[in-house]
């Protein structure tokens, strides 16, 4: 298991090392095993492909779509991201992605005319030189460093807790696709369905237990493993749905660069005994 990294980010999303510099960063680490994994664009792998050359490393296709669910019982609606793995016809999925860039695009301008009344000044233009001008490209970690730079906020957490994590006044839902049809186009892509760090989306064990349980209803094929620094309670949780509902795993650091230092390429969480990875059944 060990130099396998599959849940990373470049600044073709949110990260701030180019395709090219993830994957030398990678080889020096060494990681045998690479996914690029941006959010809701695969645009990156080509770069990534190419700065391969003859090391020995392995890059996997890879895509965090951003997704929705809901409880029956309350009807509310939640976000999710799944990781898409190993497309091997990515036709279906990247019809698909060009839809969810456009609903990022506006969401971003969204988010920046609500901002506005807020801070007093619009800063759209600002947040999309962040992106080589490509609008769809923007995420909120995008927006958030802009507020720092002009000192609205001090740091990229206050911005969130401030203004455009849900529930502020900034805040703007990502309407994505809801997660039994992204799990069908995933497997259409001749690719692996995987539930993204399912214990960071501010839920209840109950409604983490739940979505697990719906993700595998749906068919869905593998969890990713919560990083070490959680609770072992969380994990002993995560490891007992996956062995519930027979599922796999997946292992990733959801490296952002500079934009999460705190989180290391390569640091991934350790495979208990009996656990299946993913990898495995990689073409």
């Amino acid at each position: 298991m060990e130099g396998i990294d599959l849940h990373t980010h470049s600044n073709i999303s949110d990260g701030t090392l180019s395709p090219e510099q993830l994957v030398h960063a990678a080889i020096e680490k060494g990681i045998h095993t690479l996914a690029l994994t941006d959010h809701d664009t695969m645009d990156g792998l080509i770069l990534a492909e190419q700065a391969v050359k003859d090391a020995q490393i392995k890059i996997i296709s890879g895509v965090e779509i951003s997704s929705q669910w809901s409880r029956p019982a309350t009807k509310k609606s939640y976000g999710v991201h799944v990781v898409a793995l190993n497309m091997q016809n990515p036709a279906p999925l990247q019809a698909l992605l060009e839809q969810q860039k456009k609903i990022r695009a506006e969401r971003a301008k969204q988010i920046c005319d609500l901002l506005t009344p807020l801070i007093g000044e619009d800063i759209y233009l600002d947040v999309i030189a962040k992106v080589d001008h490509i609008p769809d490209r923007v995420t909120r970690t995008h927006i958030a460093k802009v507020l720092v730079e002009k000192k609205f906020v001090s740091r990229p957490q206050q911005a969130f807790d401030k203004y455009i994590k849900e529930g502020k006044k900034a805040y703007v839902k990502f309407d994505g696709l809801g997660l039994a049809e992204t799990v069908d186009v995933i497997h259409q892509s001749g690719g692996f369905a995987v539930l993204a760090h399912p214990t960071r989306y501010d839920l209840s064990a109950t409604n983490i237990r739940y979505l697990i349980e719906i993700f595998a209803k749906f068919g869905g094929d593998a969890v990713e493993l919560p990083p070490a620094v959680e609770p072992a309670s969380t994990r002993q949780m995560v490891d007992r749905m996956i062995a519930e509902f027979g599922l796999k795993v997946s292992v990733g650091s959801d490296f952002h660069g500079e934009n999460m230092p705190w989180i290391r390429l390569g640091n991934i969480p350790r495979v208990k005994e009996g656990q299946m990875g993913i990898w495995d059944s990689f073409v």
